[in-house]
């Protein structure tokens, strides 16, 4: 049977500590310059609605890496942006393909994919989850802390994907997640029940996330598709940036995360994010190793 990463819920405990194990193994074997080309005359079309850096260079070198065929789709380039319905494409690509990775706005759109397609679909990110970031992220918490399991994360800032993928990952991991997010900008409600409610906290004032945490997490205050949102955003996000001082509450072990792009002088101080706690061109390159993890556990079995 077919197994698809729409949102982490579709994975269990074992399943993510076998992708970050698999991630490290992965990464040894690229450190080493030993080949590994586990899906050996395969091919994955890979569909982009939005721009990319990380995600589309990642997942097309570990692709390659993996030796199969990355084949880079457009959707404006596409017949999807002529109005083929996304389940003809699914039925289409699916004959021709042995794996789907698609980058879109709406989750709709990938969920739609995912049940249609009868080859597995892997979220590169919608509006409502970033599963492939934060699993990449999980693994970079692991090479660090030695485990991702009793460690406690502090998200600060908007309730957005990433922190939808941080809740449901609290789902299966026995982690502590607190979150600081500015009213009206909290997670959705129905990412929240998924919430283990002895581990996932909300609150309003930044400092009280903080605190005691060994990672401190942040992202964009506004993503693509909210650019007409700026101006406001950055009055109601006052008093969210990361700075040495918001650090400082946190561990003094504690490292700092951020999936990247950013915004120094916004959503973070340049003195953290180019300072020596940061980890962000670590977290950033392990996308290619567990993106790697990913496609062998979803395509391999």
């Amino acid at each position: 049977m077919k197994r698809d990463l729409v949102t982490l819920l579709e994975l269990n405990r074992q399943e993510i500590l076998h992708i970050l194990d698999e991630s490290a193994r992965l990464k040894h074997l690229k450190k080493r310059g030993i080949p590994h080309p586990l899906l050996m005359g395969k091919t994955i079309a890979m569909i982009f609605e939005k721009p990319s850096t990380r995600t589309r260079v990642s997942f097309e070198v570990g692709i390659a890496e993996l030796g199969a065929t990355p084949i880079v789709l457009h959707a404006g380039e596409m017949q999807l942006g002529r109005g083929e319905t996304i389940e003809d494409t699914a039925y289409v690509l699916s004959r021709y393909v042995d794996g789907i990775a698609i980058r879109a706005y709406s989750h709709q759109t990938v969920a739609s994919l995912a049940t249609t397609a009868s080859v597995p679909v892997i979220n590169m990110l919608t509006d409502l989850t970033h599963p492939c970031q934060i699993l990449s992220d999980l693994f970079t918490i692991f090479e660090r802390k030695g485990t991702v399991e009793g460690i406690t994360v502090a998200y600060i800032g908007d309730g957005n994907n990433v922190a939808h993928s941080w809740i449901l990952a609290a789902s299966r991991l026995n982690f502590t997640l607190k979150l600081g997010c500015p009213e009206g900008y909290e997670p959705d409600s129905e990412i929240m029940v998924e919430a283990p409610m002895d581990r996932v906290a909300l609150y309003h004032e930044p400092r009280e996330a903080v605190e005691d945490a060994d990672v401190v997490y942040t992202d964009v205050w506004a993503s693509m598709g909210q650019e007409r949102e700026v101006e406001k955003r950055l009055k109601d996000f006052e008093g969210y940036q990361v700075t040495p001082s918001l650090m400082a509450l946190a561990r003094k072990d504690a490292v700092f995360m951020h999936c990247l792009p950013a915004h120094r002088g916004q959503e973070v101080s340049a003195e953290v994010i180019d300072g020596p706690q940061s980890i962000v061109f670590d977290e950033a390159e392990n996308r290619l190793h567990t993106q790697k993890a990913i496609l062998t556990f979803l395509l391999s079995s």
